[in-house]
């Protein structure tokens, strides 16, 4: 690991991104050009402290998991994210199937999606970036570990997740979880994650599984039972990148239904716990101990 590199790439990289460019409140004036360190950490999911000893040069060694992170809020090319790695003393990810690499271009266009609920997911149902939106609908879905990380697999084996949409829509929700898997499975057969979550669900989806039914979602209706703003009804369209690995998923209300107002409530809810994270100590309690690995 090489401590003042990365601290120096870090710095260097963050003065380079403005607040618009990645949907962050401007706020007043900036004494110095870029983020402030703590408009990194926040969108990277770790603590401020924790950023603030890697430009300082002496953190600890960063996990991959961590790195990918930072990679995805610096907005770094995939050549950059590499750099990052290597300097950090890791290996550079393989640049083949299921590269979770998200491009700024499409970080651009989640970012520019401020009023809408709205993620980057990989075709294995891994949550790769959200807005502040979706996080005030969906929750955080970076603290995931393993094949947790996807939410197909969390469906049928978090009974907390399957909890948040009515019993009634379960059986629609399973069948489209699974199609969408095979789809991607006969895509690339020889995925390692794709292989282990089909494996580690056989038991749970055996007859779905054995219809051998085949289906990209591309859109629906979803129906979330949420704590703050109870039962919200939204559209739900995907669109996909060319290699089809990489999705941006959109959730909008019909015009003039009672989402409206519900999505209206949610955004205000975000902005409060946006200012409480930056005022209230108990924001900065997190240690490394919470940080992904």
């Amino acid at each position: 690991m090489e401590r003042n590199e990365l601290a120096d790439f870090l710095r260097r990289r963050r003065a380079l991104l403005q607040p618009e460019n990645v949907g962050v409140p401007a706020g007043g004036r900036r004494r110095t050009p870029g983020l402030r360190r703590f408009e990194v950490a926040q969108l990277a999911g770790m603590s401020p402290d924790y950023y603030a000893r890697l430009e300082q040069g002496r953190g600890p060694q960063p996990s991959v998991t961590m790195l990918t992170a930072l990679a995805r809020a610096l907005r770094l090319t995939i050549d950059e994210r590499d750099h990052l790695f290597r300097l950090a003393g890791h290996h550079a990810p393989p640049r083949i199937g299921g590269d979770e690499h998200v491009s700024r271009g499409l970080l651009r266009l989640l970012d520019g999606l401020p009023g809408l609920p709205a993620l980057i997911a990989s075709d294995l149902n891994v949550v790769l970036a959200q807005n502040p939106m979706a996080d005030a609908l969906l929750g955080e879905q970076a603290h995931f570990h393993g094949l947790a990380r996807s939410c197909t697999y969390r469906w049928f084996t978090d009974p907390e997740l399957r909890g948040r949409h009515p019993a009634e829509d379960h059986e629609h929700e399973s069948r489209a979880q699974v199609d969408d898997l095979r789809a991607t499975l006969a895509v690339r057969p020889a995925d390692p994650m794709a292989r282990k979550l089909v494996g580690a669900l056989r038991a749970e989806f055996a007859e779905l599984w054995g219809r051998h039914d085949v289906a990209i979602r591309r859109s629906d209706r979803k129906r979330i039972l949420h704590p703050a703003v109870g039962l919200i009804e939204l559209d739900f369209d995907v669109l996909a990148t060319a290699r089809q690995d990489q999705r941006l998923v959109v959730y909008s209300p019909a015009p003039g239904s009672a989402a409206v107002s519900q999505l209206e409530l949610l955004a205000v809810l975000g902005q409060e716990r946006f200012a409480l994270s930056r005022t209230d100590p108990r924001s900065e309690a997190r240690t490394d101990r919470n940080l992904p690995d």
